[in-house]
């Protein structure tokens, strides 16, 4: 009777593994992802090793803002971090190192202390989306992306528009080395 049991008790945890390890399975690959920041381009926000946890839903049950630090396929090989800067229909102008979406002055936050350790100069140099791609506004299903370390980003003034099937999720929380949100990272 008791190897009848134990047997049991065995099938039973056999069974609660194989049913953590599926649910962990399809957590991994629908829900969540990790990323590890492989550059300089998002400094001071994200710097190279920072391991990130990445929201998977965002295309399908939550929308992208703007401000929001996003992971998407730059090529076949290779995924970058990036900010929205411009969603679908949004026209972008940098001036005097100041963004201007839609015609308004925005405040970049994010900015701020490489701006301050600038001493000279522009962080972001002067453009209208016209100047790189032609276009005056973000088309539909396009996002205009462009990393915290504007003199270094490979982004979208050189890659152009990022398409929304290429997004791969949101970054919404930084767990290495340093435990941060970043889930509310929206300029308004």
């Amino acid at each position: 009777m008791a190897k009848n049991s134990r047997k049991k008790e065995l099938l039973s945890w056999m069974k609660a593994f194989a049913i953590a390890l599926i649910i962990a399975l399809f957590v991994k690959i629908f829900l969540l992802g990790n990323f590890v920041v492989d550059g300089a381009s998002m400094n001071p926000t994200l710097e190279n090793g920072d391991r990130l946890f990445v929201n998977k839903l965002t295309n399908h049950a939550f929308p992208l803002h703007h401000g929001d630090i996003i992971i998407f396929h730059a090529t076949k090989t290779e995924d970058y971090v990036k900010r929205v800067i411009g969603l679908p229909g949004d026209t972008i102008t940098y001036k005097d190192d100041q963004l201007y979406r839609n015609g308004k002055k925005i405040n970049e936050p994010y900015l701020v202390s490489e701006k301050r350790n600038l001493g000279s100069g522009q962080l972001t140099e002067d453009f209208t989306l016209k100047d790189y791609t032609g276009k005056t506004k973000v088309p539909k299903d396009e996002l205009w992306v462009m990393g915290d370390n504007r003199r270094i980003s490979l982004d979208s003034r050189r890659l152009g528009f990022i398409k929304y099937n290429q997004v791969i999720g949101k970054v919404d929380l930084r767990y290495s080395p340093n435990f941060s949100w970043l889930g509310d990272s929206t300029s308004k």
